[in-house]
């Protein structure tokens, strides 16, 4: 089955910034084909409950801050992703980007290249309102850049917001995400909503340049945040993400992960770890094929670490998981549990080795072949360590 977007946008492509705004953000929600039916009933439960006979918006909620956390509850126990794309258009230089056809020209690229490649098979609809203008060049852009022998099975539709319960959908959503972000608007409770719709996150993704800048309160630090080791972990993820080759489903599902995990560093608390159970569940939406803890653990866990991705690890207490480390005890964790499953491990082939020495009188030594030198090197290291603490007990 092919995946379903219902897509809108926030802002405009002006810049004045005190009137009209410094953010303009495409929020899209996802869907498998087959729950469409079911989720459409769904939100118009919600519909008649909060909006009556009118659709669900963002703007009929506005500042009512109360009302928009209640609806997005509600909202959040529904099965759908999202997925938005926010840019920050103060940070846009050049003179271009003051004409509209120029700024929606590049939004477009953004949206086409984040969304189209992440779901290859995508069937997008949006709102057909007063010809929305962001829309109608998003449509224009995607049949003169669409590669049909890559992104066969994909569409691009057209329907009226009044009638589609999705797009009110991405409308409300989007229009919450935005106005966290919008100087205009000065909403500061963007992370209580994203917590509140943390099970439904397929992922934010900022531009430009959106994990370079990580900002800190006293309070924060006080609590044991190191700026130093948070942003290395930032850019070696960044880094990762701006150079990694996506040849595979694998290669896709390991970018996804260090997007998913940089947005919970920027938007959530980052000093929360996450299950493997949940970071999994955002990335099967995304996935072509089943993802299974082992896969996760050694195929992208495993592979980002060996590219240099600093991902720190809990395995113990009430929140373990993974997260990108942002203080020395999220790097002692990582360190604490490689070394709990590395030294039992070395004792038992010490053991095994020492046995079996003994046995043969000295002529079996099952470290002693050219493959496993390294690891003899190693068990003999800690041999002599040993004796020598012993011996100065």
């Amino acid at each position: 089955m092919s995946t379903l977007a219902f897509a809108d946008e926030y802002g405009n492509n002006s810049f004045d910034f005190d009137s009209q705004g410094s953010h303009f953000v495409v929020t899209a929600i996802l869907v498998k084909e087959e729950y469409k039916n079911q989720i459409e009933n769904d939100i118009e439960i919600v519909r008649q409950k909060y909006f009556q006979k009118g659709e669900i918006k963002s703007q009929k909620v506005g500042n009512n801050v109360v009302r928009r956390k209640i609806v997005l509850r509600e909202l959040a126990k529904i099965d759908f992703k999202v997925f938005s794309i926010v840019i920050d258009k103060r940070k846009l230089k050049g003179e271009g980007f003051t004409f509209k056809k120029s700024f929606y020209k590049f939004v477009c690229g953004l949206v086409y290249k984040e969304l189209f490649k992440t779901f290859p098979q995508l069937t997008i609809t949006v709102d057909e309102h007063g010809g929305n203008d962001f829309m109608l060049s998003f449509k224009k852009y995607v049949e003169s850049n669409h590669i049909r022998e890559l992104f066969s099975g994909s569409e691009f539709l057209f329907d009226s917001s009044e009638s589609n319960k999705l797009i009110q959908v991405a409308d409300f959503i989007g229009g919450t995400i935005g106005r966290c972000y919008d100087s205009a608007k000065s909403d500061n409770n963007l992370q209580e909503y994203l917590e509140i719709l943390n099970e439904n996150l397929s992922s934010i993704r900022y531009f430009p340049h959106e994990y370079t800048q990580i900002s800190y309160s006293e309070n924060d630090l006080e609590k044991g945040y190191d700026i130093e080791i948070a942003e290395l972990a930032n850019k070696f993820a960044v880094d990762f993400i701006e150079t990694k080759k996506v040849d595979s489903q694998e290669d896709k599902d390991q970018v996804n992960l260090v997007r998913l995990l940089l947005m919970y560093q920027k938007a959530l608390d980052p000093r929360r770890y996450t299950t493997t159970k949940e970071l999994i569940r955002h990335l099967q939406g995304a996935s072509e094929k089943e993802i299974s803890e082992q896969y996760f653990r050694s195929r992208i866990i495993g592979k980002l670490r060996d590219n240099g991705v600093l991902i720190a690890s809990k395995s113990h207490g009430v929140r373990k998981g993974y997260k990108l480390p942002t203080s020395i005890t999220d790097l002692n964790n990582f360190v604490s549990h490689g070394n709990g499953q590395i030294m039992p491990m070395i004792a038992r082939i010490k053991k095994c080795r020492d046995s079996i020495l003994l046995a043969t009188h000295g002529k079996v030594d099952v470290l002693g072949s050219q493959a496993f030198r390294e690891l003899g090197s190693i068990v003999d290291f800690l041999d002599r360590e040993q004796h020598l603490a012993k011996a100065n007990d």
